[in-house]
């Protein structure tokens, strides 16, 4: 059974939460299904028409119960179109597996070019004003503008980091 096969644990892990909250729905109903079936499987499905005979004076009825009973064949179901609508299903199922692979791929590549170049970035304290004005070219027209107001503070930086005065 292919359910048995999968590490349920390692896939939540690797999923969005509403998807694992699906999946374990779904592995609720499946595992209550089984149980269901294997219930109805362990049940006699043998009729006791002599104890019927015995109990009824009417033996009739009992027998034209067991020639119904011995006629009957189940209906035979065309499940075509629910297997169509199941098959649809899976593989809506998979293009939305296959672009969650996608995207987290590509996720993957940017957050591996992110770690290489954190990697192999210089210290704070070695980087120059034109570093950072090369990696951020809009700062040189902020600090501009910011000199032509006469504004010296940044907007809430002393809010955020308080100022250290030493006292001696």
């Amino acid at each position: 059974m292919a359910a048995k096969k999968i590490d349920f644990a390692r896939l939540a892990t690797s999923l969005r939460p509403d998807t694992v909250a699906s999946l374990n729905a779904f592995r609720r109903r499946h595992t209550d299904l089984i149980k269901q079936i294997s219930d109805l499987r362990e049940q006699s499905t043998s009729i006791n028409f002599e104890g019927y005979r015995n109990v009824l004076s009417n033996k009739k009825i009992v027998n034209d119960a067991e020639k119904a009973f011995a006629a009957f064949r189940p209906a035979a179901y065309d499940l075509k179109e629910q297997l169509r609508v199941i098959e649809a299903q899976e593989a809506k199922a998979i293009a939305a597996a296959e672009a969650t692979e996608r995207r987290i791929n590509q996720e993957m590549v940017e957050l591996k070019e992110l770690l290489v170049n954190i990697e192999t970035a210089r210290p704070v304290d070695q980087l120059t004003v034109d570093d950072v004005v090369k990696a951020v070219p809009e700062i040189d027209s902020i600090v501009e503008k910011m000199v032509k107001r006469g504004q010296w503070r940044l907007p809430g930086y002393y809010e955020k980091f308080v100022t250290f005065v030493l006292v001696t």
